[in-house]
């Protein structure tokens, strides 16, 4: 009966997402199609958006390598870091192109850059036009194991890391780790973080491999084939655990580890913490809280200091702050759906989830930690 009440209609649907991570050599050269992979090569248009710092280095290459191909490239160098992650900024890229018209489907956008940059432009690919594809070739080693591997894009907003965003899947992702030779040691510490936080709280044998070879290959800048093995590890770590759950619908994560205090830490001290220096803060001060609840042995909580001293990273312990980091948790339970879903190590590889840390607790762990780290 038209009309009748009670009617109802229910849609289903189920959006494919498939995509692809490559590791390729020398992404600028020539003989490469990598970069020309995905989409329409004859005639066709790329939009391509590139850090500043990597234009500087590579700017040249860049656009020798369209024009070797006839590809009408528009090139937008772009700060990279907190900087570039602001809704100013992504309208600004938006109207540049909007001026530079591509194809729907088979053009995509190019990102090359760090983190920041490939959550920009992937929020920008998920804005044009209800959606246009986008490819991410990751230039720091932060970008490299952990922003790029996922679906989230997004811009800071009102003073709030992320705040605005949507998941949207690249078409590829090109890794090449010759791009990470560049990089200045502090920046390559600063992703590295990252690898050992996958490393504490899922992967011991990759905690092995940063104890035998991560300073070896940090000095290296992962060129050597022991760097090599860390990243290729670390990645798989990664996608093992966003693969089933790239949407977040489960909300307990493990790779939310050292995500819970670092968010506060990051917000209030951006000009002396890059996100993975954060992190690492995060790890220590949660290895204190398990090693205080007698979830982590003495001799698993010996070892991850022992590794942060062996890479030669310093955390700024002077920078952890109570109150900060209790109004982080705080957020993080709205975040999370009203629990504080905590992931803490129960071992080297292992991981349990907590839902009552106090106040106390994080103050209590502070003054643990700096006992632990005093000459």
């Amino acid at each position: 009966m038209s009309g009748a009440s009670g009617m109802r209609w229910q849609v289903s649907q189920t959006r494919r997402v498939e995509y692809d991570l490559v590791n390729v050599e020398d992404v600028f050269d020539p003989g490469s199609e990598a970069l020309l992979s995905m989409g329409r090569v004859r005639a066709g248009r790329r939009f391509v958006v590139v850090d500043e710092c990597v234009y500087r280095h590579h700017g040249p290459r860049i656009h020798a390598y369209f024009a070797h191909h006839r590809i009408q490239a528009r090139i937008v160098p772009f700060p990279g870091g907190e900087a570039g992650k602001t809704v100013e900024r992504w309208l600004g890229l938006l109207r540049e192109l909007d001026d530079f018209p591509i194809h729907r489907r088979d053009e995509p956008v190019i990102a090359i850059g760090g983190g920041a940059l490939t959550d920009v432009v992937g929020f920008v690919a998920s804005s044009y036009r209800r959606g246009v594809p986008h490819i991410k070739v990751p230039t720091t080693l932060m970008g490299y194991v952990d922003a790029s591997v996922g679906i989230k894009a997004g811009v800071n907003f009102n003073d709030r890391k992320n705040r605005l965003g949507s998941f949207e899947p690249p078409r590829r992702v090109l890794l090449d780790r010759r791009l990470l030779a560049t990089l200045e040691p502090r920046h390559l510490r600063n992703g590295l973080c990252e690898i050992v936080k996958l490393a504490v709280i899922k992967d011991a044998e990759l905690f092995g491999l940063l104890e035998r070879h991560g300073a070896t290959g940090l000095r290296a800048a992962f060129q050597d084939a022991h760097g090599g093995d860390i990243l290729d590890r670390a990645i798989d770590g990664m996608l093992e655990e966003l693969a089933p759950n790239l949407f977040e619908d489960e909300l307990a994560r493990k790779v939310d580890f050292g995500h819970t205090f670092s968010y506060g830490l990051e917000t209030r001290f951006e000009d002396r913490l890059l996100h993975g220096e954060a992190v690492l803060l995060d790890i220590l001060v949660s290895t204190a809280i398990a090693r205080h609840r007698g979830l982590l042995a003495v001799g698993h909580a010996a070892r991850i200091l022992g590794l942060v001293g062996r890479l030669g990273i310093a955390p700024a312990l002077e920078l952890l702050d109570v109150e900060l980091m209790w109004q982080s948790l705080q957020d993080r339970v709205e975040h999370r759906n009203g629990h504080q879903r905590v992931p803490l190590p129960a071992a080297i590889g292992e991981c349990v989830f907590v839902d009552d840390i106090a106040r106390a607790e994080i103050a209590a762990s502070i003054d643990t930690l700096k006992q632990w780290t005093r000459p």
